[in-house]
């Protein structure tokens, strides 16, 4: 085993993310998931955290990038796997999905995600 997986899934935060001034006032729900990949054998034996990825740290990290307001997702997404890369230096790759639950379009819909992914 070389590689493993680490997932946060369905974390949801109330933000204030959005093009338009409503979106920016009134705010929306917000569904991530997060699958980080890793080598943390050693974690498999040790039972030490230091030998793993720390998924909460990972969620305090999304937690504190929702809350500074932008107008893409795709800068609230950039802004999470930018700093996730850098406070987890053994993170061989990632991926990051941000869902918009009930987006202002011109149509009933369940929400609108965007996922970047990012390592080898």
């Amino acid at each position: 085993m070389s590689v493993q997986k680490i997932s946060l899934n369905n974390l949801r935060f109330y933000a204030y993310h959005g093009v338009e001034p409503q979106e920016q006032s009134v705010g929306a729900w917000y569904v991530i998931n997060l699958d980080m990949y890793a080598d943390i054998t050693a974690s498999l034996q040790s039972d030490e955290l230091s030998d793993t990825l720390n998924y909460a740290q990972a969620a305090r990290i999304i937690k504190e990038e929702m809350q500074v307001p932008s107008k893409l997702m795709e800068h609230v997404a950039g802004r999470v796997v930018q700093r996730l890369q850098q406070e987890f230096p053994a993170l061989q790759r990632l991926s990051f999905t941000i869902a918009k639950e009930n987006p202002p379009v011109c149509a009933e819909c369940g929400s609108a995600s965007i996922t970047v992914e990012a390592g080898d």
